[in-house]
C-alpha cells in the first residue's frame, strides 16, 4: 500500500468515526506528520489530498513550507527559543506552546512576520513525567497572559496521551475535551473572549478515541508514511 492508498485508507476511517460519534467528518483535519519523509515524499502525499502537515524540527519545517507554501504547516515539536525567529514565519499553527516566557518572542517574531500566529496550548493532562505541558490547573493563567500579546491568537488546547494503556488514553483526551469547556469563553481584558476552537490530539494508534471525544486535530504520521506501520481495518 503506497502513501496515496493509506492517506485514502486513514481519512476515509476517519471519516467513518466521524459520522458513528455523530460528527460532520469536515470538523476533524488530518493533519499529515511528515518528520520522518523529504520533500518528495511530501509531494505525493499533496497529490493525494492531504493539505495539512506536521514538523517537530525547525530544520524541517522550513524548507518544507518554502516548497509547498500552498499547504499548511504546523509546528508540533519541542520549542526552543532561539529558534522561534525561524518557526513562527513557517508556522500555521504552532502546537506545543506552554512556557510563558516563549510567549514574548513568538509576539516579536509574529509582529516581524507581519501576522498574528495562531499557537494552541500544550497540556500535560495525564500528568506524565515524560510528558511536556502545563498542569491543567494552570492553564487559566497562561491564557491570560498570552492576552497581553496583540500577535498571538490562542485557538485551542493540545495534548499527548501515554501510548498503550486504553484507559488513561480515555480519562486524557476526555479531560482535555472538558477543559475546553471549561475555559472556552473565558473573557479576558486585552482581547475578550477567548475562542478555544481546536483540539489537538490523537496519532496514529489512538486517533479514534480522540474523535469521540471531540477532537478537530489529529496527528498522523506512521499510518499514512510507513510501510511498517498497519493501517486500523
Amino acid at each position: 500500500m503506497g502513501i496515496a492508498q493509506r492517506y485514502a485508507h486513514v481519512r476515509g476511517q476517519i471519516d467513518e468515526v466521524c459520522r458513528a460519534a455523530g460528527r460532520d467528518p469536515k470538523t476533524v483535519k488530518l493533519l499529515a506528520v511528515s518528520k520522518t519523509v523529504d520533500v518528495p515524499t511530501v509531494a505525493e502525499a499533496i497529490a493525494a489530498g492531504a493539505t495539512a502537515f506536521g514538523e517537530n524540527r525547525p530544520d524541517q519545517l522550513v524548507p518544507k513550507q518554502a516548497a509547498y507554501p500552498q499547504a499548511e504547516w504546523h509546528f508540533i515539536g519541542n520549542i526552543q527559543s532561539r529558534r522561534i525567529k525561524d518557526i513562527v514565519p513557517a508556522a500555521t499553527l504552532i502546537h506545543s506552546v506552554f512556557k510563558q516566557e516563549h510567549l514574548a518572542k513568538i509576539d516579536a517574531a509574529a509582529q516581524a512576520a507581519g501576522k498574528v500566529q495562531d499557537i494552541l496550548v500544550e497540556v500535560n493532562v495525564s500528568g506524565e513525567e515524560s510528558k511536556s505541558g502545563l498542569e491543567p490547573g494552570d492553564v487559566r493563567a497562561f491564557l491570560e497572559a498570552a492576552d497581553a500579546f496583540d500577535h498571538i491568537r490562542v485557538c485551542g488546547l493540545m495534548t499527548m496521551a501515554p501510548r498503550y494503556d486504553e484507559q488513561t488514553v480515555e480519562i486524557t483526551f476526555r479531560g482535555l475535551a472538558e477543559l475546553r469547556d471549561k475555559l472556552d469563553g473565558l473573557h479576558l481584558p486585552h482581547h475578550g473572549q477567548v475562542v478555544l476552537s481546536e483540539l489537538s490530539m490523537g496519532m496514529s494508534e489512538d486517533w479514534q478515541c480522540a474523535i469521540r471525544h471531540g477532537a478537530t486535530i489529529v496527528r498522523i504520521g506512521r499510518a499514512i508514511f510507513s510501510d511498517e506501520f498497519e493501517p486500523v481495518a
